[in-house]
């Protein structure tokens, strides 16, 4: 591999590094575990992996790879969710999927689709950052009185 082409794979990893920031900002301003240092390092591991991967010899070793991304994240992401049956809740359902998410966007930078990852870092972006909308939390308060009844 010659320089060239490393900058190019370099670039690449910023790119996700950037994205996986991006979308990590929403949680890092709400204060939760996980913020920009998780889902950036999730983005560029996911990126990183892909990356490997299509320089693997054999024709299977880039969907073995991805899907080992996919599980990993998934076993991640179920380490994060937390049920509190005494209190009847359940945490972290949207920090374990959106951290999926981050690392589809990286699995797409690492596969070159730049348009389809900065679009869905903008939209996993806006999908958390949802509740500080007034007509969203408006919307849900009378979801939650039409679950409960008057």
């Amino acid at each position: 591999m010659d320089l060239q082409d490393e900058l190019i794979l370099g670039s690449k990893l910023l790119v996700a590094l950037i994205l996986g920031g991006f979308i990590g900002y929403d949680r890092e301003r709400a204060g939760t575990s996980a913020g920009i240092r998780t889902y950036a390092a999730v983005c560029l591991g996911a990126a990183l992996f892909t990356l490997l991967g299509e320089r693997l010899e054999d024709s299977t070793g880039l969907g073995r790879v991805v899907s080992s991304v996919i599980e990993g994240v998934g076993f991640l992401g179920a380490g994060i969710i937390f049920q509190d049956r005494s209190r009847d809740i359940v945490q972290g359902l949207t920090t374990a999927a959106t951290i999926w998410g981050t690392a589809a966007v990286g699995v797409a930078v690492g596969l070159s689709y730049f348009l389809i990852a900065t679009v869905s870092a903008l939209v996993l972006y806006a999908l958390l950052s949802v509740h500080r909308f007034r007509w969203y939390r408006r919307w849900k308060r009378e979801v939650q009185e039409d679950e409960t009844g008057p």
